[in-house]
C-alpha cells in the first residue's frame, strides 16, 4: 500500500513538473555531441543512440524515486525578490542558511548539475565507459531542464495564476510543433571554470524569463477565441485533448524564438559541462574506450547529421519521441456515405 501510494505521487509530481518533454531532450543530447573537439567526438559519436535514448532517463526515474524530483528544478522566487543574490551557491553554505529539508522543498537543480558534473570527471578519469555515458546522458538532461524557465518559479504550471497547461504548452507542444524549423547551431563546447556557478546561471537566465512565459499566455487569453483555443489531436495511437495548433502557432510567435534561443542554449551547454568535465579529468584517451565501433553506415549518418548542425538544420527522429498530430478530416467520401444498416 505504501509503494503505490508513493507511486501515485511520484506520477502526481513527474505531471508537474515534467521538463521539455522528451522530443526536445532527445534533441539537446544528441547535438551537443557536435559541439565537441575532434579528441570527444569520435566517443561520443560512436554512442550517439545511448546519448539520444538515455536523454529522458533521469524523467522515467521520478516515477519510481521519488528523491529524484527536486533535482529537476529550482523554484528561485520562494527566495524573495533577487534569489541569486540571496541563495549562497555553496550547498553547505545554503543548508546552513535554509535546512537540506527547504532546498529540497523547493528544488535543488544548480547542485544536482555540480554533483553529476563531478561524476562525469571521475568516470573520465576511471577510463568508465559505462559510467561516462550514463553521467553525461544525466548531466544533459539536467543542464536542459535549467533552461527551462518554469523549471525556476513555484507557478511551475500557472496553477497559481489559473494558466493550468501552460508548462507543457511551453516546453513540449511548442518544440514538437516547431522545432523542426529552429537554428540549432550554437557552436563549439567551451570551457566552464566554475560548473556550479554556470549552473546558477543558467537557471537566473530562465527566471529572467518565466514572467513572460505566463505573461504572454494571458495576453494571448484575451484576444484568442475560446472554442479554437483545444482541439483533439493523436498522440501516438491515442485521440487526446490539447492546445490546438493555431493557439500554438499564436503563442510561438508572441515568444518570438524564446523555445529556440532556450534550446540553443541548453545545446551549447550540455556540450560545454562534458567537455570541461574531460578537460578537468586529464583529457584521457577516449578513442581507447569505444566498446563498439559504428559500422560505416551509421559513420556517414552521424558525419551528414554533424554537417547539417553546423548549418543549423536537424535530420528526423523517427524511432525517438511521441509527437502530437491534428486529426486529419475524413475524406468527402466518407462524410456524406450512409450509415451501414
Amino acid at each position: 500500500m505504501k509503494f503505490f501510494v508513493r507511486f501515485l505521487l511520484g506520477c502526481f509530481f513527474v505531471c508537474l513538473f515534467a521538463s521539455w518533454g522528451f522530443y526536445a531532450h532527445y534533441r539537446v543530447n544528441r547535438l551537443a555531441i557536435f559541439t565537441l573537439p575532434k579528441a570527444m567526438s569520435g566517443f561520443y559519436q560512436a554512442n550517439i543512440k545511448y546519448l539520444t535514448e538515455h536523454a529522458i532517463s533521469a524523467d522515467r526515474r521520478r516515477y519510481v524515486d521519488s528523491a529524484e524530483i527536486p533535482r529537476h528544478f529550482f523554484d528561485a522566487d520562494r527566495y524573495g525578490k533577487n534569489p541569486f543574490h540571496t541563495v549562497p551557491q555553496k550547498w553547505t553554505d545554503a543548508v546552513l542558511k535554509y535546512t537540506a529539508d527547504t532546498l529540497h522543498k523547493y528544488g535543488t537543480l544548480p547542485w544536482t548539475i555540480q554533483y553529476n558534473y563531478y561524476q562525469l570527471v571521475d568516470a573520465f578519469k576511471n577510463h568508465d565507459t559505462s559510467a561516462i555515458r550514463h553521467y553525461s546522458a544525466y548531466l544533459g538532461h539536467y543542464v536542459a531542464d535549467a533552461c527551462v524557465p518554469l523549471h525556476t518559479t513555484q507557478n511551475h504550471d500557472g496553477q497559481l495564476t489559473h494558466q493550468d497547461g501552460v508548462h507543457a504548452l511551453w516546453e513540449s507542444r511548442l518544440p514538437e510543433q516547431f522545432g523542426n524549423t529552429y537554428n540549432y547551431y550554437a557552436g563549439k563546447a567551451r570551457y566552464i571554470e566554475n560548473p556550479l556557478w554556470q549552473a546558477f546561471i543558467l537557471c537566473r537566465g530562465s527566471f529572467k524569463s518565466a514572467d513572460s512565459v505566463l505573461r504572454l499566455q494571458r495576453q494571448l487569453d484575451k484576444t484568442f477565441p475560446a472554442d479554437k483555443k483545444y482541439e483533439t489531436i493523436l498522440r501516438g495511437k491515442r485521440k487526446i485533448k490539447d492546445y490546438s495548433a493555431a493557439y500554438c502557432r499564436a503563442y510561438h510567435t508572441l515568444l518570438k524564438g524564446m523555445v529556440e534561443r532556450r534550446l540553443r542554449v541548453a545545446v551549447l551547454n550540455t556540450g560545454s559541462y562534458w567537455y570541461s568535465a574531460w578537460v578537468d579529468a586529464g583529457q584521457p584517451s577516449l578513442n581507447k574506450l569505444i566498446d563498439t565501433i559504428p559500422d560505416l553506415a551509421e559513420q556517414q549518418k552521424t558525419a551528414h547529421e554533424a554537417a547539417l548542425y553546423k548549418m543549423g538544420k536537424i535530420v528526423p527522429l523517427p524511432n525517438f519521441g511521441v509527437v502530437n498530430k491534428p486529426l486529419l478530416p475524413l475524406p468527402l467520401s466518407s462524410r456524406t456515405a450512409k450509415p451501414a444498416p
